[in-house]
C-alpha cells in the first residue's frame, strides 16, 4: 500500500496549464459579494466582497450606485466578513470579522496558521469611508433604531456599546443561558432576546440595569424567533416543545410541532394564535429563513411546508383570515419585509421558462393578498433580495452562466450591476459553457434533476464527471451559484470542461426547489441512502450517452457529497472509475450510536441500516483510484470521518492519494486552499480518467 501526498500539485499545474484557455486562479478570481443589506432609510446599500481572499466591505448609493470601497484588509488570511448592518441614519457600517458561520461552531478561526489565534470582533466604519473602529471581541451585532449605540454577543452574554468605539463596551446581559436572537423595541428603549438554556428556552426582554429581566409567558417549551410589533407594545414568537419524553423510533418520521404566539406586554397576557396541522409536512419548516416570522403592517407572515412546497402565508394578528400567499409549486426563499412592512420579496424558481426550476428569479407580493409580480426573469440567477429604505428600490445579487455574481439594481425586469469593474479583466467569461437542464429517472422510477456541462468539442468520445453537492439541503442551478462553497464548485465544473470532460451536476433528492416529498424522501440518510441511486442513476446516463467514454467515468464532491461519492466508489467502482472524497460523512455508523438512540425501540435495526448506509461497509469492494481531500479545522464534519477511511486504506494496503490542510475549515476560509483543493481535485480525475490510456 502507498498513500501518495499531494504537495506538488501547484508545479504540475504551472506546467499543464499553458495548454489550456485559462488557468483554475483566473476563474475563481471573481469578487464575490455576501451580506447585502440596505440602509434603514434612503437609498443606500453594503456588502462584503471576497477579492481572492481579501475580504472587505463594499458601499453604493443613489442616483449612480457607483461600488466604493470603505475598508483595506489586503491579506488572504481567512478571516469572513458577516453581520453587516447599517445604521438608521446611514452614517455607518456595522460588521463582524473572524469565524466560520457557516458552521457549528462560528468561533475564531485560524487558517493562516499564526501562533496566537485571531479574534472574532465587532467593527464600525463610517459608509463614506475612514477610520475604521474597533468596538470589542464578539459577535452578532444589533444597531439600536434611535440611539448610536450597538448590542453585541460573547460567549453567550450581551454587551453595549457606543457605534463610534468611543467608550468601552459594558455588559447588560450575563446570566445563565446562552442569550441570542435580540432585537431592539422600534423606539430603542427595550431589547428582546432568548435565553436557550439547553432543554428549554425563554423570551426575555431587557429595559435597563436598575429593572429585572421581564420573562415573556415562560414554560416547558423552546421559544424563539421574538419579533416586536410595529408600535412596541407586543411580540410574536415561534414555541417548539421542550427536549425530553419517552425514547421513540429512530426511523419513523414524525411531526415537530411548532405554533405562533403574540405576547401583550402592557397587559402582561399571552395567547397562541396558530398552531401548525399535525401532519409530516406541517413541521417546523427547515427552510432558508425557517418561519421567516414577521410582524407586518397590521398582519402576521410566515412560512410553512404544509402543501407540499415551501410558502408564505398571512393572518390577522389574533391568527384569524390566514391565506396563502404564494400559491404554486415552487419555493420561496431570501424573504425581506419592506421598511413601510407592506410588501415582501423573495427568490422563487417559478418563471416562464421550464428552465426557471433551475433557476432564481425575484417576486414581490403584497402582505394581505396573493398578487405575485415578477421583478426579474430571463436565463439568469437572481437571489437574496433587499428593498431600499425609502422603498423605492429593490436590490440583489445576480449571476448568469457566464458571469459570476454581481450586486444589481431592479428596474422594471432591467438589472443594472454595481461593481461590474470589480471582475478581472483576465476572467474568462468569455470561455464559460452554458450548462443545460436534464432529468432522468434512477432505479426505483423517482425523477433526477442536473445540470449537464459539456464541452464546445464533444464530438468523440470523452470521460465525464458526476458532480455531486452538499447539504444535502442545497439546489445546483444553471449558472453561477449565490453560495460561496458551490461558486467554487461551478468555477471548477467550468475548468473540467475546459480540460475536456462532460461534467453532470446532480440534484438529488433531499435538496431543495423540487418539493416537499422530493426535500423529505423516505429512507435517506442513515436510514437506507436511497438518495445514492439518483448518483448511481447519474452516472448510468452519463454511460449510455454516445459520446461518453463509459469506462471513464469519475465522480466528485464535498461533504454531504463527498459522502454520496465514497458510497459511490465504495458500492460501484465499475461504474465510477476515480473519485475525489472532500471532507465527506464516511462513517455513519459513529454518528448514531449515542447513549439516547440505544433506548429507542428499533435501536438495533437503525443500527445496521446505518452501517449499510456507511462508505466505509464498502471497503472490500472499493477499488477505483481515491483521492481524499479534509481540512483539520472542519466544524460541519469532523476531520476523524477521513482519518477513519485513510486508517481502512491503509488496513487494506490499498493506494490512495491524499490532501490534508492544517487549521483551514469546511468552507476553505483561506483563497488559497479552495484554489489548492480546485487544483488538486482537476489534477486527481485528468491524471486517473483523461493522460490515463
Amino acid at each position: 500500500m502507498k498513500k501518495i501526498a499531494l504537495f506538488t500539485v501547484s508545479i504540475f499545474f504551472t506546467i499543464q496549464v499553458h495548454a489550456q484557455k485559462y488557468s483554475m486562479q483566473s476563474v475563481l478570481s471573481y469578487p464575490f459579494p455576501s451580506q447585502l443589506i440596505a440602509a434603514p432609510t434612503g437609498s443606500k446599500i453594503a456588502w462584503a466582497a471576497n477579492e481572492q481572499g481579501k475580504r472587505n466591505i463594499y458601499v453604493a448609493e443613489a442616483p449612480n450606485y457607483k461600488a466604493v470601497k470603505i475598508t483595506e484588509f489586503k491579506e488572504d488570511d481567512g478571516q469572513e466578513l458577516t453581520s453587516l448592518a447599517i445604521s438608521n441614519d446611514g452614517k455607518w457600517v456595522v460588521f463582524v470579522r473572524g469565524g466560520d458561520h457557516g458552521g457549528r461552531d462560528g468561533g475564531p478561526v485560524n487558517a493562516s496558521s499564526m501562533p496566537l489565534m485571531p479574534k472574532v470582533e465587532v467593527y464600525s466604519v463610517p459608509f463614506a469611508g475612514g477610520k475604521i473602529n474597533l468596538i470589542g471581541e464578539g459577535d452578532n451585532p444589533s444597531i439600536s433604531p434611535t440611539e448610536n449605540q450597538i448590542v453585541y454577543s460573547k460567549s453567550g452574554q450581551l454587551l453595549i456599546a457606543s457605534l463610534d468605539g468611543s467608550a468601552p463596551a459594558k455588559v447588560i446581559v450575563n446570566m445563565k443561558g446562552i442569550q441570542s436572537g435580540y432585537k431592539w423595541s422600534p423606539d430603542g428603549k427595550m431589547l428582546a432576546f432568548v435565553s436557550n438554556r439547553v432543554d428549554h428556552s425563554f423570551i426575555g426582554i431587557y429595559t435597563n440595569a436598575k429593572t429585572p429581566i421581564k420573562w415573556v409567558t415562560p414554560s416547558f417549551s423552546k421559544d424563539a424567533s421574538p419579533v416586536w410589533s410595529p408600535d412596541g407594545t407586543k411580540l410574536v414568537f415561534v414555541r417548539t416543545p421542550g427536549s425530553g419524553g419517552a425514547t421513540d423510533s429512530i426511523l419513523t418520521k414524525k411531526h415537530q410541532p411548532w405554533a405562533i404566539w403574540v405576547a401583550d406586554l402592557k397587559s402582561n397576557t399571552s395567547k397562541q394564535i396558530w398552531k401548525a396541522p399535525e401532519t409530516i409536512r406541517g413541521s417546523y419548516p427547515s427552510i432558508d429563513g425557517g418561519a421567516n416570522l414577521y410582524w407586518a403592517a397590521g398582519k402576521i407572515i410566515s412560512a410553512s411546508y404544509e402543501d407540499g412546497w415551501p410558502h408564505l402565508y398571512s393572518m390577522n394578528t389574533d391568527g384569524s383570515g390566514r391565506i396563502l400567499l404564494t400559491p404554486g409549486n415552487f419555493v420561496v426563499e431570501n424573504v425581506k419585509l419592506s421598511n413601510d412592512k407592506k410588501t415582501l420579496v423573495f427568490a422563487s424558481n417559478t418563471g416562464i421558462n421550464s428552465d426557471d426550476l433551475d433557476r432564481r428569479h425575484i417576486y414581490k407580493v403584497s402582505i394581505d393578498r396573493a398578487d405575485m409580480k415578477p421583478l426579474s426573469s430571463g436565463l439568469g440567477i437572481e437571489s437574496y433580495p433587499v428593498i431600499s429604505g425609502d422603498g423605492n428600490t429593490v436590490f440583489c445579487l445576480s449571476s448568469t452562466a457566464e458571469r459570476p455574481l454581481l450586486p444589481a439594481v431592479l428596474n422594471d425586469k432591467q438589472i443594472s450591476l454595481v461593481g461590474e469593474d470589480l471582475i478581472p479583466k483576465d476572467f474568462p467569461i468569455k470561455e464559460m459553457v452554458m450548462p443545460k437542464h436534464v432529468n432522468f429517472k434512477a432505479a426505483d422510477g423517482k425523477t433526477v434533476y442536473g445540470q449537464l456541462f459539456s464541452p464546445k468539442n464533444n464530438a468523440k468520445k470523452h470521460p465525464a464527471i458526476v458532480y455531486v453537492h452538499g447539504g444535502p439541503q442545497r439546489q445546483m442551478f444553471l449558472g453561477w451559484n449565490p453560495m460561496d462553497y458551490y461558486s467554487i464548485d461551478y468555477a471548477l465544473n467550468q475548468y473540467l470542461v475546459e480540460l475536456g470532460f462532460t461534467v453532470l451536476s446532480v440534484n438529488y433528492r433531499l435538496g431543495l426547489g423540487y418539493g416537499y416529498d422530493f426535500h423529505k424522501p423516505i429512507n435517506a440518510g442513515a436510514q437506507g441512502a436511497s438518495e445514492y441511486l439518483d448518483i448511481k442513476a447519474a452516472g448510468e446516463w452519463l454511460s449510455a450517452q454516445p459520446n461518453i467514454d463509459k469506462s471513464k467515468i469519475g465522480i466528485y464532491g464535498g461533504s454531504y457529497g463527498g459522502y454520496l461519492v465514497a458510497l459511490g466508489l465504495g458500492k460501484d467502482s465499475k461504474l465510477f472509475a476515480a473519485g475525489v472524497d472532500i471532507h465527506g460523512v464516511n462513517n455513519r455508523f459513529s454518528s448514531n450510536n449515542a447513549d439516547a438512540k440505544e433506548a429507542a425501540p428499533d435501536a438495533t435495526l437503525a443500527a445496521q441500516k446505518a452501517a449499510e448506509s456507511s462508505p466505509v461497509s464498502y471497503i472490500k469492494t472499493w477499488t477505483s483510484p481515491t483521492l481524499i481531500i479534509h481540512a483539520d479545522d472542519d466544524r460541519n464534519v469532523a476531520f476523524n470521518q477521513s482519518v477513519d477511511l485513510a486508517k481502512r486504506f491503509e488496513d487494506k494496503k490499498f493506494e490512495f492519494e491524499f490532501l490534508a490542510i492544517p487549521d483551514d475549515t469546511h468552507h476553505w476560509m483561506k483563497f488559497s486552499n479552495g484554489l489548492k483543493v480546485s487544483e488538486a481535485t482537476a489534477d486527481f480525475l485528468k491524471r486517473k480518467l483523461m493522460d490515463k490510456k
